[in-house]
């Protein structure tokens, strides 16, 4: 189904609701800039760190698309886990799986207090930037004490740029992308509003310092384009 959430007038900030849960997979695909490839490398890496008997949590895993490519792909045993706050993306996912034949467990859950087992991989997408600033560091210091040593944390982001100039340009360049994907100007402008104080974007050397005051030896940005990117965070 395609994306039309932004074609009325915004009644309220964003959420991921039934509408948006609707149109999501389409909404990815045209509104992040080089979305299959950034998945791709996340898979790559993901399916490196899963071992027989490890364990993976993807944080806020939407409809469980990432999942279910590591499912489908997988040579050896590995618990792979979805945590989602919203209901209307579960239910999704649900279906997915079911369709693919997927072996992911799903769960409905707030990833800031979750018990986690110790865990060989953590993935999030585009999720950490929803997380209130000011916990959103703990969040980051629980992913990392709950990781085996050597675990592998893969995070996706947008970013932002402390140059006055170069950010205004950055995202200009990524209006002029979701243009040609057909969104409207009046559209762009609705999401825009929708996400003001809701997503809260880090620079790609924030991202880095907090990996690493948050207990990760390494970090390191493995995918980009222009305010987008994949890192890696290894404990």
């Amino acid at each position: 189904m395609n994306d039309k959430v932004f074609t009325k007038a915004i009644k309220k900030q964003f959420e991921f609701d039934e509408e948006v849960a609707a149109v999501f997979d389409d909404m990815l695909q045209r509104s992040v800039p080089f979305y299959k490839e950034s998945l791709k490398i996340s898979e790559f890496f993901a399916l490196k760190a899963l071992e027989d008997g490890a364990i993976a949590y993807d944080l806020g895993c939407s409809t469980a698309t990432l999942l279910i490519n590591i499912s489908r792909k997988i040579q050896n045993k590995a618990t792979l886990i979805g945590l989602d706050n919203s209901e209307a993306m579960l239910e999704r996912a649900r279906k997915k799986c079911e369709a693919f034949r997927a072996d992911v467990v799903l769960e409905y859950a707030d990833i800031l207090e979750y018990d986690y087992k110790e865990a060989d991989l953590f993935i999030s997408n585009y999720t950490l930037q929803f997380v209130r600033p000011l916990i959103r560091e703990e969040l980051v210091k629980k992913i990392a004490s709950s990781l085996r040593k050597e675990g592998m944390f893969i995070f996706s982001e947008k970013v932002i740029s402390h140059h006055p100039k170069l950010h205004k340009d950055l995202i200009e360049c990524y209006y002029d992308f979701k243009k040609e994907q057909g969104y409207s100007e009046y559209e762009i402008v609705q999401k825009r509003e929708a996400l003001e104080n809701v997503l809260i974007p880090y620079s790609e050397e924030e991202n880095i310092k907090m990996a690493k005051n948050c207990g990760f030896s390494h970090c390191e940005v493995v995918f980009r384009w222009a305010n987008f990117a994949t890192f890696i965070a290894i404990k």
